[in-house]
């Protein structure tokens, strides 16, 4: 059985929330919060992979290809992801990437 796009986006959504709560913990610079923050990210990510082509050029256009190439990075050469790229990554691009979806998931659910 196929997941909706929106299925799909809460799960985003989820996997943002606990990344989120993991930084309350402490920060990056912390091994395990790192992990925690990387597969999080990276699940978060892969969720939205399984979206459909359609959703994925209506919210992410151009970005698709960053935010797929950082999925690929944690999950296939996790020992040399740069942490700083991750920082910048959930400082910068984090608030917009879950706006974005809080946006998508209104419009998904009218």
């Amino acid at each position: 059985m196929s997941r909706t796009d929106k299925e799909l986006v809460l799960d985003a959504l989820d996997h943002i929330q606990i990344l989120k709560s993991h930084l309350t913990r402490s920060d990056l610079e912390q091994v395990i919060i790192a992990d925690a923050v990387n597969m999080r990210l990276s699940a978060a990510i892969e969720s939205l992979t399984q979206t459909s082509p359609e959703f994925r050029a209506q919210y992410f256009a151009e970005e698709w290809k960053l935010m797929k190439a950082t999925r690929n990075r944690i999950s296939h050469g996790y020992s040399f992801v740069d942490q700083s790229i991750i920082q910048q990554t959930v400082v910068n691009r984090l608030p917009g990437l879950e706006q974005q979806l809080r946006t998508a998931l209104v419009e998904l659910s009218t």
